[in-house]
């Protein structure tokens, strides 16, 4: 047994932890499983009926497990600049983008969002960010080892994280805070509710219209209680939140993006932009410029599926009697009311159309890649 063996046994055997809506979700009748190291709601009414009130209204998910993290001090953006492909410093006051942590090949070790903070929001920090709950540790873990001393990370576990998403998120949400009716997609804002501060960004992944709330763990379920006992809005789970973002092209890290994948291969090179590109200065910079320059030798697509049987992950993804890639995400689109994946296919096969075979259960399903999203994203992008 190796080391990674080891810790890979360790994490097993380590209990669940709770969130601190864990008995607000049971009190709702949800259905508890263990995900990223937390007890989680995957379900309250079923995954097909959450998946589609979310589509037509507004769906509540508890996405408290993800970490939550401030940096302040001097040179801070430097310092990111030098972790993120992003440009941290032409990123403005309440603004926010999408970016990802690189190692030193080019490969992906996680994906996030991040934000300049203004005003008082986090006792004054510089940057907010969130990263995903899987591998926040190992995150903090590779950020400290590449900051300066100058810089200070807060790994903010007192706080909850809520997205309420759906194209009547805005409606609900303005109904509590109408000051929110003013944010567009990726705006941030510190915003109070009953005299609790509240981080919120226009944001989301779900592709609909959405938000996602910053609120103290001690007031996370007041301010449930009060977003659900609005028409618009029912809590919904892991399921639905898989299915949705599915539907709308994004991938999930630690099965479409990981280390042994890069940025240009995802299709994620609008998150690096043209200064960083000619700039460089960011770990795993030496990757990107050469597969912008020369291609990636595999890519990131959409696939649609003959038929009813959806095709999950793992699945071999054939041309002929070639094996050219695999399924990292599938499932039936209740939205498209069809199966579709996400998967990694060699170059030469990731053009729009080209017909492919994926391997289910010994039988092969008929397949072609298709363009993403495949549910059109509605983000609030002008008022």
């Amino acid at each position: 047994m190796t080391a990674n063996d080891d810790i890979a046994h360790l994490e097993e055997e380590l209990p669940l932890q709770e969130l601190p809506l864990d008995g607000w979700h049971r009190a709702q009748g949800a259905r508890m499983v263990g995900f990223a190291g937390y007890h989680m709601p995957i379900q309250y009414e079923g995954i097909m009926a959450e998946h589609l009130w979310t589509r037509d209204h507004a769906g509540l998910f508890d996405v408290s497990h993800m970490g939550q993290l401030t940096f302040s001090g001097e040179g801070v953006d430097e310092a990111l600049e030098h972790l993120l492909p992003a440009d941290i410093k032409g990123l403005k006051p309440f603004r926010q983008r999408y970016s990802m942590l690189l190692d030193e090949e080019g490969g992906i070790l996680d994906d996030l969002m991040v934000s300049r903070l203004g005003g008082d929001a986090f006792d004054g920090a510089a940057i907010y960010m969130v990263v995903n709950g899987a591998t926040k540790y190992d995150d903090i873990g590779w950020m400290i080892e590449h900051l300066p001393d100058e810089v200070v990370m807060n790994h903010m576990d007192e706080q909850a994280l809520l997205a309420l998403q759906g194209p009547e998120a805005g409606e609900a949400l303005a109904a509590l805070i109408p000051e929110t009716a003013d944010l567009l997609f990726m705006q941030s804002g510190l915003f109070t509710w009953r005299g609790v501060p509240l981080w919120i960004s226009r944001s989301g992944y779900t592709g609909e219209d959405g938000f996602e709330i910053s609120v103290p763990a001690q007031d996370v379920a007041l301010l449930a209680d009060a977003l659900c006992a609005l028409p618009q809005v029912k809590p919904i789970g892991l399921g639905a939140r898989d299915s949705l973002r599915l539907e709308a092209g994004l991938p999930l890290y630690g099965h479409d993006l990981s280390p042994a994948v890069s940025t240009i291969g995802a299709d994620l090179g609008f998150a690096i932009g043209k200064r960083r590109r000619e700039e460089g200065g960011f770990i795993g910079h030496a990757r990107v410029v050469k597969e912008l320059t020369e291609g990636p030798a595999r890519k990131r697509v959409g696939l649609k599926i003959d038929g009813r049987l959806p095709a999950r992950e793992g699945a071999t993804i054939h041309a002929g009697s070639a094996v050219v890639g695999e399924v990292t995400s599938g499932g039936f689109a209740p939205s498209v009311g069809a199966p579709i994946a996400m998967g990694w296919v060699d170059l030469a096969h990731a053009a729009i159309g080209t017909p492919l075979e994926i391997e289910v259960r010994g039988k092969r399903l008929s397949a072609a890649v298709a363009p993403m999203p495949f549910v059109p994203h509605r983000y609030r992008r002008k008022a």
